[in-house]
């Protein structure tokens, strides 16, 4: 969808275009006191009502409205307004005097040659033989809150550092140990420059990249993926619809990919699907490493650094693409081409049975739908991929490629936090725990939430053989007592029932939330880290609807206290049952490196499924057509 659509042809939850987001800039700047100096935080579509997307047929005249943030340089805070497109107007403004913005994409490399200009940081890299500091990188990451006098009220960003051979070179397998720098982003001064080490630098050769590539396989064929009668699924703008499946795909810069609206067999599911926050937590007290816990959703802005994909490498097959078009920190319009790709895969068996009486065989083959988008957060890759199966699970699934952030020990010595990955190179064990928020709609938006464990019955008179175990359900009524950890002891997962709608055997339809990659925290509750990330503490949280409680660690993450998000959305312990509810659950990676995690990380995963569990009345893929792939072969 280019920045000429018309509205007429819009749907209610289509991403905002290029020529909205140009006239919401527009809009502030001219209404707005100071509004041609300001910097633009944010774009995004103002979500209408529920009931107004539901009642709005294709073709019908739409509202259209955005949220900016703004903010300016010389003052602190972030002024968050509320547009109308369709009236040119400007509708609310609301000042959040302690509110940080985002670190814009722009600012890595402002931040890195302010960095790199500092007489105290030239000093200490030519104390370690440094004399070229074109070779040298610095990482700019979000410096959370620590309490320190001098960061309050700036916005600020903590470094750390690492060199290059030569100019292509691999910078990780180079750590600049003990060498850190502390940047207000906004003046471009330096705070402080900590010179703290004396590592030596490994000067290792551990690249990946093709030039250096000195063995390629030969052995390798083709697998091409053809579907010579073209694809199963139709687009129409934003509007998905593949199987029985039907849904709307949108796009911010904060969250990246969402997913709204979604129905199968024209039964609603969910009204809208995200991963809205992940926070990074890295495991070392040593130096300045305490500091590495980014929220790479709330500080940067996940959207932001989506990947355009190239067809044949990212994406393979029949695919199609949307673009996504988003604000820059001047306001001018930054559109990401083939942001989003869609196709299908083939899954293998859907089901089968030999019947060994009649000597008959029945097999049918599986498909998924696949919407997808790659990010890059400095070192790291993260592909999200959401599943639409045909049997009607939802998955959502994390590839973490790229490379391992590094750091430098002595060879041999890497000490209990981290795992020498090749002699000199340290890899600390971290975490990626990330949030789903899930807005359930089960056969309707009056739902309730119920924890499912199995137990087993002690023997007994109604036991006597000590084979009887059972699943019992728990409704889970209100906001505290939803907060709940997983429990593999007990196969525990969580089912939101219609509070409407029964199944043919009388029982309520549901789907059921299995939590396939909880991760322990370890950071503590009480440290500064782990009070910006309460939301980790828990692996399921539900919600009432509240269409303000947006992020499960507030709406300005960047150096916040801790006081917004999940924590304070559930202080009010508001009813559950039968309600509008919100699923948050708490997913992600322990990850301990590996010396085959470097010089570049093969893609690890994690996720989580929801299933149907009575939402249907019967096995609903016996439809599926009988069918031989003729383009299979005997290998040759």
């Amino acid at each position: 969808m280019d920045g000429t659509t018309p509205i007429s042809e819009l749907h209610p939850l289509s991403p905002l275009t290029a020529d909205e987001i140009l006239q919401a800039v527009g809009i502030v700047r001219n209404a707005i006191e100071d509004g041609a100096g300001a910097k633009i935080e944010m774009v995004e579509l103002a979500e209408p009502d529920k009931a107004v997307v539901r009642q709005h047929s294709p073709g019908d005249p739409i509202k259209r409205e955005a949220w900016i943030n703004i903010y300016h340089t010389d003052r602190p805070g972030v002024l968050r307004c509320r547009v109308s497109l369709s009236e040119d107007a400007l509708v609310s403004q609301k000042h959040y005097p302690d509110a940080s913005p985002m670190i814009a994409p722009v600012e890595f490399m402002e931040i890195e040659n302010a960095v790199k200009a500092d007489p105290r940081f030239i000093a200490a890299c030519k104390r370690r033989g440094i004399d070229d500091l074109s070779l040298v990188t610095v990482d700019p990451w979000s410096a959370g809150n620590f309490g320190i006098e001098e960061e309050q009220g700036r916005r600020i960003s903590h470094v750390f550092c690492w060199v290059r051979n030569e100019e292509n070179d691999h910078q990780y397998a180079h750590p600049i140990d003990g060498l850190n720098a502390t940047a207000d982003i906004n003046t471009g001064e330096i705070l402080d420059v900590r010179d703290e080490g004396d590592i030596p630098i490994p000067g290792g050769e551990w690249n990946y990249d093709r030039r250096y590539q000195k063995v390629v396989r030969e052995d390798l064929r083709p697998i091409d993926v053809v579907q010579p009668e073209g694809v199963s699924f139709t687009l129409e703008g934003h509007r998905l619809k593949w199987h029985d499946w039907e849904l709307q795909i949108g796009f911010n810069a904060r969250e990246g990919l969402t997913l709204h609206d979604i129905s199968i067999g024209g039964r609603p599911i969910l009204y809208r699907a995200s991963i809205a926050e992940m926070m990074v937590p890295y495991g070392s007290p040593d130096g300045r490493h305490p500091r590495k816990n980014v929220f790479d959703v709330g500080e940067y802005g996940i959207g932001r650094l989506v990947n355009s994909l190239e067809l044949g490498c990212d994406c393979l097959g029949a695919i199609q693409y949307l673009d996504a078009s988003l604000n820059g920190r001047d306001g001018e319009v930054e559109t990401i081409k083939n942001a989003i790709c869609l196709h299908e895969e083939d899954m293998g068996i859907m089901w089968k049975h030999y019947d060994f009486r009649l000597d008959t065989t029945e097999v049918r083959r599986a498909r998924r739908m696949v919407i997808s988008t790659i990010a890059t957060v400095g070192n790291y890759e993260y592909g999200y991929y959401w599943y639409l199966h045909m049997d009607g699970m939802i998955e959502f699934e994390i590839k973490a490629t790229g490379v391992i952030n590094t750091t430098a020990c002595m060879p041999g010595q890497p000490g209990p936090y981290g795992v020498e990955v090749v002699p000199g190179v340290l890899g600390q064990i971290h975490q990626h725990t990330f949030c789903a928020r899930l807005d359930m709609a089960v056969d309707g938006d009056a739902n309730t939430a119920v924890e499912c464990n199995t137990e087993a019955e002690p023997m007994g008179p109604e036991n006597p053989y000590g084979n009887a175990y059972r699943m019992i359900e728990t409704p889970l009524t209100n906001e505290l007592a939803a907060a709940r950890k997983a429990d593999q002891g007990t196969h525990r997962y969580w089912k939101f029932k219609s509070a409407n709608k029964t199944g043919l055997t009388g029982q309520p339809t549901a789907y059921k939330l299995i939590p396939t990659s909880v991760v322990t925290p370890y950071i503590s509750p009480e440290g500064p880290s782990g009070r910006r990330a309460g939301y980790t503490f828990k692996d399921l949280w539900v919600t009432a609807f509240d269409p303000d409680q947006r992020f499960p660690a507030g709406e300005f993450v960047n150096g916040c206290d801790g006081s917004d998000g999940i924590n304070a959305y559930v202080a009010g312990d508001r009813d559950l049952v039968g309600k509008d509810l919100v699923a948050w659950h708490t997913f992600g990676l322990h990850h301990i490196p590996r010396p085959e995690d470097f010089p570049v990380q093969p893609c690890i995963t994690c996720g989580f499924k929801l299933m149907p569990v009575g939402f249907f009345d019967d096995s609903n893929v016996r439809d599926l057509p009988w069918d031989k792939n003729i383009a299979s072969c005997h290998a040759s």
